[in-house]
């Protein structure tokens, strides 16, 4: 038999909803304000097929560039070959959802600003470049004492 090469083939797992997530669709989905320059996650609902994007953009993440009243316009990138292409997805509100990833940047830059203040009242020169997590500590553990361990020799009788 052939296989069907449709639009919607290979996506029996992505576009099912998750455990528990059944049924009617949360209120919160449709109260969510979009404004252009959001950085949004494209995640489909198997619940709604109007305005659902193509299944290579789904898990991509990209800017909001126009916002109607169902829906929003996303600018994504697209790996083709060996550049990136610009697409421009028009989805509805129910298969997009607010990025989390600017959520520690932003975090940083509040506390920085708040270290600033605090250090130019102080009259301190403040240094707030990001360092690796260093090493451990080394430390001896009481108490306990070393033992040896060795292969037992094979034997060949039985």
């Amino acid at each position: 038999m052939g296989h069907s090469h449709g639009l919607r083939s290979g996506t029996r797992y992505a576009f099912s909803r998750n455990f528990k997530e059944h049924g009617m669709i949360r209120l919160s989905t449709y109260l969510k304000t979009y404004r252009v320059g959001d950085i949004v996650d494209i995640k489909v609902n198997g619940a709604v097929q109007k305005g659902m994007p193509y299944k290579a953009f789904n898990g991509k993440t990209g800017v909001v560039y126009n916002v109607t009243k169902s829906s929003v316009g996303v600018l994504l990138y697209k790996v083709v070959g060996n550049r990136y292409i610009e697409k421009r997805v028009n989805v509805r509100i129910e298969h997009v959802k607010h990025s989390r990833s600017r959520e520690d940047f932003i975090k940083r830059v509040k506390e920085n600003a708040q270290k600033k203040r605090q250090a130019k009242e102080q009259g301190i020169h403040l240094h707030l470049k990001r360092q690796p997590a260093l090493p451990r500590e080394a430390h001896v553990i009481e108490g306990v004492a070393a033992e040896t361990i060795t292969p037992i020799p094979y034997d060949t009788h039985i």
